[in-house]
């Protein structure tokens, strides 16, 4: 049974992971309906979202390689170091500090504390109205060209309020670009890019802390759920960027409200308990 929580987990990881939804929310709540009912916990999702993350990789392979290597040959002094893909990746670099730092800090927090279905459900419902907005009153004229170095700070700052299961790491970075004027594809673009340090880093490092304590699930189920993921989530990163292209991000934030309404009910009426 095990191995088939674990597959379905990875399928949801895969499904929520770039969708402005949150998929730490969506594992967390779903592992109350599984057997044993019980939160498969922030190293499972730290560590799945490594499947995730190798989708966007693969996804955005000459954009990566691009801007890795104009920011190489930018350090040296081969090309200007103003050049618009190496300023890209010095601003990748700084809007990762904040998370990697938060990260640390709320160490004990994030593993407990903010997994609270409370806080879930809160945090669904107000970014859930807040992408809505920024959606409807943002400019959406500049392109990822226009980045600078203070909307690289902040950017960063969004992405850390990702910590906090509910907020969605998507979805807090394109609310950002959405409210600094940017088009919803080149907001989706620099959240996919900006994701990349800092979900393999705490992947890695929560890999790193599974081998010596007891989980949920054990590395091999934690593995193919890995697996499951990769494989879901770039079919999921080609069919929103074809989406946010032609369509709004309102039915994303109708779904949020709905989970994030449905699950203050279940926890009130004590079918759900928050931890």
């Amino acid at each position: 049974m095990h191995l088939i929580e674990a597959i379905i987990l990875g399928l949801v990881q895969g499904l929520t992971e770039f969708l402005p939804v949150s998929s730490s929310a969506h594992l967390r709540i779903l592992g109350e309906f599984l057997p044993g009912a019980q939160d498969p916990g922030a190293a499972f999702t730290a560590i799945t979202q490594l499947g995730t993350e190798a989708a966007v990789v693969v996804f955005f392979w000459r954009d990566i390689v691009r801007i890795v290597g104009h920011w190489f040959r930018a350090l040296i002094g081969r090309i200007p170091r103003n050049d618009p893909d190496a300023r890209i990746g010095w601003l990748i670099i700084i809007g990762t500090i904040p998370i990697v730092v938060l990260g640390l800090v709320f160490q004990d927090q994030i593993e407990t504390t903010f997994r609270s279905l409370w806080l879930i459900a809160g945090t669904l419902i107000v970014f859930g109205i807040l992408l809505g907005v920024a959606d409807w009153v943002g400019a959406k004229r500049r392109k990822l060209e226009d980045l600078t170095i203070p909307h690289g700070i902040y950017y960063g700052l969004a992405q850390s309020l990702a910590l906090i299961p509910g907020v969605s790491r998507s979805g807090g970075t394109i609310t950002l670009g959405l409210f600094l004027g940017y088009e919803r594809a080149a907001a989706a673009r620099y959240a996919f890019l900006l994701a990349i340090p800092a979900v393999f880093g705490s992947g890695l490092y929560q890999l790193a802390k599974s081998l010596g304590e007891p989980t949920v699930f054990t590395l091999g189920e934690t593995a193919v759920a890995t697996g499951v993921a990769f494989v879901v989530a770039l079919g999921i990163i080609a069919f929103l960027m074809s989406w946010i292209s032609k369509h709004s991000f309102l039915p994303f934030v109708i779904y949020r409200l709905a989970l994030g309404t449905t699950l203050i009910v279940l926890l009130a009426l004590g079918v759900l308990q928050p931890y």
